[in-house]
């Protein structure tokens, strides 16, 4: 593996930037057939893509209304205007569901999603709704059958709310994972963030609530305080005991009858998210409250999210995992271009956006040692995600309170929407 640097200005230490080039793919790229017009990318089930059990992904750009800038060779700017955003930006948004009508579809979509074929077919959006660190994530990434959210031993790491698409041949669950639901709200991304949980469970056909197995009992008044008071209605609520494996049987027995009895859900099941015991059981609850009707998304994909969302993902997890404190919460990771290039490697350029100089140090490390370890553990994620190799160019930049700045924080997707080109 060659990796080539920009070494460091003396002076001020500017903006450097960090390539990461590619080594060898462990597994083919799978083309898919020709592109059907939808915004964003889809990202094929594994299961469906190999049933081999091979970890391929295959990649469909579908695309509405809009032109990739991949295709065009356009880059997005960062923008500095009071706005952040231009009048070519398009948002795919969080907060909607897909119309279900056949009217929209062609033929090939509506084989795809089988209509009519299936009266007893169910679907609906469920909600994940937790504190910090109780493994919300990893039980959707258990459920989805691959990893969509990043996981880390730290709390807080799921910024914006993931959706994921958990299929089966009698089913559609569409599964939004959340950010962990936090009292003490310090800066406008964290009142955001909340704000986004709640819209989250505005669709929700039925809500899951995660609580830590190993901490003792607690109401969860307050999580569902903060997810569910804009509903008008309620809606079938279980409330699921992770981590499990780290208790012995007769202490989740007493728990499980606790929960029972101080919290106002339907049911309380306990499951290992990160083994996969017990989540058959949380599949069979949803299924039982999810309404009959059509599937929303054709059955072979797992997100509607874009491509550059989960390379922007994959390199804020490796910002979690390699630095401590303050500077993983103070990284924003933005993907400013990402072009196919036919006769190279993909290029991708990353932007981490910090407050203070002194966290732009820290990133960057002792002759750019820490960035080049970062980028090189992110590109290889990217190309196991992505199939393909990747040309990863890394940047640091200072923006001060950026965590403040309402403006900002909308144009970096924590206003309901992301950005989809």
């Amino acid at each position: 593996m060659e990796l080539s640097t920009h070494p460091l200005s003396n002076a001020t230490l500017s903006p450097c930037s960090y390539f990461a080039s590619a080594g060898n793919s462990f597994f083919p790229l799978r083309r898919s057939a020709s592109a059907i017009p939808r915004t964003g990318c889809r990202f094929q089930n594994r299961e469906t893509a190999d049933a081999g059990g091979g970890r391929r992904v295959a990649l469909e750009r579908r695309r509405r209304f809009w032109i990739d800038e991949r295709e065009n060779g356009g880059e997005e700017g960062g923008g500095e205007s009071s706005s952040y955003a231009s009048d070519d930006d398009v948002y795919l948004s969080l907060s909607e569901k897909p119309d279900r009508s056949t009217a929209l579809l062609d033929d090939y979509e509506m084989e795809e999603l089988d209509y009519a074929s299936n009266p007893d077919h169910r679907s609906g959006y469920v909600a994940v709704l937790g504190k910090p660190n109780v493994g919300k994530s990893t039980l959707a990434n258990q459920m989805i059958g691959q990893k969509l959210s990043i996981v880390t031993d730290k709390p807080q790491t799921t910024r914006h709310r993931v959706l994921g698409i958990c299929s089966g041949p009698e089913y559609q669950m569409i599964l939004y994972d959340t950010p962990g639901v936090i009292e003490k709200k310090m800066h406008k991304l964290d009142s955001m963030m909340m704000s986004n949980v709640r819209s989250a469970a505005v669709n929700a056909d039925c809500v899951l609530v995660l609580v830590d197995a190993c901490k003792v009992p607690e109401k969860i008044d307050e999580v569902l305080e903060e997810g569910i008071r804009d509903l008008k209605n309620k809606v079938p609520t279980l409330l699921v005991m992770n981590k499990k494996d780290l208790i012995k049987p007769g202490e989740i027995a007493k728990k499980l009858q606790w929960y029972e009895k101080f919290t106002d859900v339907d049911d309380v099941i306990p499951v290992s998210a990160k083994y996969g015991h017990g989540v058959e059981d949380v599949k069979d609850w949803i299924l039982s409250k999810l309404p009959l009707g059509p599937a929303y998304y054709p059955k072979d994909i797992v997100s509607e999210h874009p491509e550059r969302f989960f390379v922007a993902e994959i390199v804020r997890e490796k910002i979690f995992m390699q630095y401590r404190n303050e500077v993983p919460y103070a990284c924003q990771v933005n993907v400013v271009s990402y072009k196919t290039r036919p006769n190279a490697k993909d290029f991708i350029q990353v932007e981490i956006v910090v407050e203070k100089n002194s966290q732009k140090i820290i990133v960057i490390g002792k002759e750019g040692r820490a960035l080049k370890l970062l980028a090189t553990a992110s590109r290889l994620d990217i190309e196991d995600f992505l199939q393909k190799k990747v040309y990863l160019e890394v940047e640091v930049k200072v923006k001060e309170n950026w965590r403040q700045d309402e403006g900002l924080l909308k144009y970096y997707g924590y206003g309901g929407q992301i950005r989809a080109l």
